[in-house]
Order: structure tokens, then sequence, then C-alpha cells
């Protein structure tokens, strides 16, 4: 039988080839399976994007055609906030912003363009350092609650005794807080007391204050069980605060993935040729 000769290194060379050629291919398919993944995601996560900015932008554009009441209420709550901005065109703005966002990381997942991918990221980073320096300021400044907290106690008192009973969208606005917070006044019942509603109504208290089924009552049919809508919407706040700091954690969340995933494709993107 024979051997093949001690120079012919073919023959023992040929495997290793054989399996170095291998394990190449199989790096190859994991690397384009991978870049293929987050090339979905990219696609996912700005296509929620787009959906949530067409939300924002319908909701903007009826505040501006059909909204016109909602946009009064809210300047009657906080008139410096008006002269600030019109909320109709902020909503407008942030969803023509989401959606451009969206469209934005889409094309340069899919059509692989290093310029779009490093401009989204670069556009969530600078949103992500804007929310941490935004909550930070919260946090350092939180004594700004209470001086917003005593302003909205002025408008609310003074359109309950003003305001409650003649305007009907205020009215039916207080009615439905007080129907699903479960409350009267914003203190307490006492908001009520020489007020426009109860000097027109025989000196009676709304609805909402009142034991069940009673109507329009005196304030010996009053329900104590009923406190005023400022405590239990602080008890709402305090109940559901881990809801909202999740959703905030959650957002801070999707940021950063869609920053290293716009990121990573950016940098794969001309090594899987």
């Amino acid at each position: 039988m024979g051997h093949p000769a001690s120079g012919d290194s073919s023959f023992l060379t040929a495997p290793r080839q054989r399996c170095l050629i291998n394990w190449k291919l199989q790096t190859r398919c994991w690397k384009m399976g991978c870049f293929s993944f987050l090339k979905m995601m990219m696609f996912v996560f700005n296509g929620v994007i787009f959906l949530g900015g067409l939300a924002v932008l319908g909701i903007g554009i009826w505040m501006k055609v059909d909204g016109g009441s909602f946009v009064q209420i809210l300047g009657a709550a906080a008139p410096q906030l008006m002269q600030l901005i019109n909320v109709g065109y902020l909503c407008i703005a942030v969803g023509t912003f989401l959606l451009l966002m969206g469209f934005l990381g889409c094309c340069g997942a899919m059509k692989e363009s290093k310029c779009m991918l490093l401009l989204f990221f670069v556009i969530i980073l600078i949103l992500f350092i804007a929310e941490v320096t935004g909550a930070v300021v919260v946090l350092a400044f939180s004594s700004m609650a209470d001086i917003f907290i005593e302003h909205l106690k002025t408008w609310a008192v003074k359109t309950l005794r003003e305001d409650y009973g003649r305007q009907d969208d205020l009215t039916a606005i207080w009615d439905t807080t007080m129907k699903e917070l479960k409350c009267c006044g914003f203190n307490n019942y006492k908001d009520f007391n020489s007020s426009y509603f109860y000097q027109t109504h025989s000196q009676t208290y709304p609805t909402g204050c009142c034991l069940p089924p009673k109507r329009e009552c005196p304030e010996s049919e009053l329900d104590s069980t009923k406190k005023g809508c400022l405590q239990e919407f602080q008890t709402f706040l305090s109940r559901n605060g881990r809801i909202v700091g999740g959703v905030a954690l959650g957002i801070g969340v999707l940021e950063l993935a869609a920053m290293a995933v716009s990121l990573v494709l950016y940098c794969q993107i001309g090594t899987n040729s």
C-alpha cells in the first residue's frame, strides 16, 4: 500500500482547509441571520413610532378643526401656558416629528443607509439626554409642583364659584371629574358655598356631592364619604405612581434598544457583502 510522500502537505492540509471554510461559512450565515433579525426589529420598532405619530397628528388636527372648546378650557386653566404654546399645533408638530422618525428608521434599516441610521441614532440620543435632564430638573426643583398646585387650586375654586352651572363646558367637565373620582369640589363641598350654582339652585349642592339617588341637595343630605377632588387625585397618583414610573422606564429602555440596534446596523453595513 502506498503512502503519501513526506513533502506532500496537501493531503494533510485539505481537511483543515475544508473545516476552516465550513466554519467561515457558518459564521457568515450566523452574522447575516443576526443582521436580518436586527433589521426586522428596527422596522417593527419604527413602525410603532410611525403609528403613534399618526395618532398624535390626528388628535392635533381634530383639536384645530373641532376642538375649540377644549382649547378654551385649557386656556382658562393655565393662560400663561397658552401664551407659550398652542396645544393643537403642538400635537401636530409632535405627530409630524414621530412620523418622520419612524419613516427615517424604517428606510434606514430597509435600504441599509448608514447616513439615515446615524441620523436616527443622533436624534434618539439627543431625546434621551433631554429626558434624563428633564427628570433631574424635576427632582431638583420638586417645590415647583407646590406652586403649580396653588395656581390650580385658585383657578379651580374660582371656576366652581363663578362658572359652574353657567358655562356648559366647564360644568360637564366638573361633573365628569366628580363622578369618576367620586369626589365633591376641589378641596371639599364648601367650594360651592356662595357659588353661582348654590345661589341659583335654592342653596343646594350638585348631584355629585349628594347621596344617591338624590339630585341637587342641601348640606344635610350630602354624601359625607366624598372628599375633595384634589385629595382623591393625589390618592390616584400615589396608587398608580408605579405604573407611570414603569411606562417612563419602558420608554427609556426602548430608546436605548433603538440606539443599540441602529448603531449595530450602522457598523455591520458593508461587512456582510
